[in-house]
This record gives structure tokens, sequence and C-alpha cells, in this order.
């Protein structure tokens, strides 16, 4: 066996393995009702999907996943539990057909999508052949940075960055609104308590 097919292999191995981590950890994500657990498994599974990153070549959207996934969103959830509960609310279990039929619907369509990409590593697939040559080549004349991936991110992809820091700071602001709006509710509750308190009062 050449060195080049062992090491396909070797790479093949490890993306089962990390696919496998992942269907376990979404599995358990799921059924767990602790959400504190629900949290730090969350955490997990964004490591594992940057490791997958990492190992398809794509560090710039690795760190965005282990910097957004596995951080910012992991600490706005802690700071949820801490204002609200760690167990989930008990509720029964409905079984929905026709969301069923929805979810193998859209997940059948997207695997049918992508019988038509270019095959993983493929020399003659079009991004390598049309972009990667002009990114390699001539961004350092038409941006003017000596950094190819920073110029990629920052002009080239300046559109789509911007977007994922507009996704990112909405989350943000959800969460905290969310987190306000109770906060707001229970003080309410407080003074209306205490003001039944004084009328009863003699």
């Amino acid at each position: 066996m050449a060195p080049g097919a062992g090491r396909c292999v070797i790479e093949a191995l490890i993306d089962i393995v990390l696919l496998t981590f992942l269907a376990i950890i979404a599995v358990a994500i799921v059924r767990i009702r602790n959400l504190l657990a629900v949290t730090m498994l969350t955490g997990i599974y964004s490591l594992i999907v940057a490791v997958l990153f990492v190992l398809m070549d794509a560090v710039d959207v690795a760190l965005t996943e282990a910097a957004v996934g596995a951080g910012l969103m992991v600490i706005l959830m802690l700071a949820t539990i801490a204002l609200t509960t760690r167990e989930e609310r008990p509720h029964r279990m409905r079984h929905n057909l026709l969301a069923l039929v929805v979810v193998v619907i859209t997940g059948a369509a997207l695997i049918y999508a992508t019988l038509d990409m270019p095959r993983f590593g493929d020399p003659e697939a079009p991004a390598h052949v049309h972009l990667s040559p002009r990114f390699t080549q001539d961004s350092p004349q038409e941006i003017g940075i000596p950094n190819m991936v920073t110029s990629v991110l920052a002009s080239y992809r300046g559109i789509d960055t911007l977007g994922e820091a507009v996704v990112v700071f909405a989350a943000a602001v959800g969460v905290l609104l969310v987190l306000g709006s109770g906060t707001v509710r229970r003080r309410k509750s407080g003074e209306s308590a205490d003001k039944d308190d004084k009328d009863a009062s003699p």
C-alpha cells in the first residue's frame, strides 16, 4: 500500500470515529433533561466539528466554530441557566407524523444535492481550477494584503464574514432580551406579591 493511500485510510477512519461521536452526542443532547449537561455536550459537539473542519483544511472556519460554538454560545447558555433553572420542564411526548415526513424529505433532498458535488480533494474541482489560482496568485495585487487568508475573509468573502458577525450579534442580543424579560417578570411578580402582603396586613 502506498504511503498516500495509507494516510487516506487513516483520515477516513478518524472522520468515521468523529462522526460517530457527533451522532452519539446529538442523541444524548435530545434525551438528557439536565440543561447544564446539555450545554457541556453542545460545547463538545462544536469542538468536534471544529476538528473536522481542521481535517478538511478549513482552519478559518474551525477557528470560528471553536470561538462561537464552543466559546460564546456556551457562555450565553450558562448565563441563561444561571438565571433560570438547570432542569427542563417535563412534557408529554407527542408524535407528529407531518414533522417526521418534512424532516425525511428535507434530509433526502440534502443528500441528493450532495451527489452532484465534486469528490473531496478532487484537483479538477471548480474551486481548485478557478478560485484557488486567482486567490493565491492575484490577491496580493488585487487586494494589497500579503496574507491570502486575510484577503479572502476581509475582501472576497467580506459580505459573508459580515453576515456571520451579524448572526452572532443577533443571537447574543436575543438571549439578553430573553433574560431581561424574565428578570422584569420576576421583579413585577415580586412587587405584586409585596403589594398583596401590604394590602392583607392590618
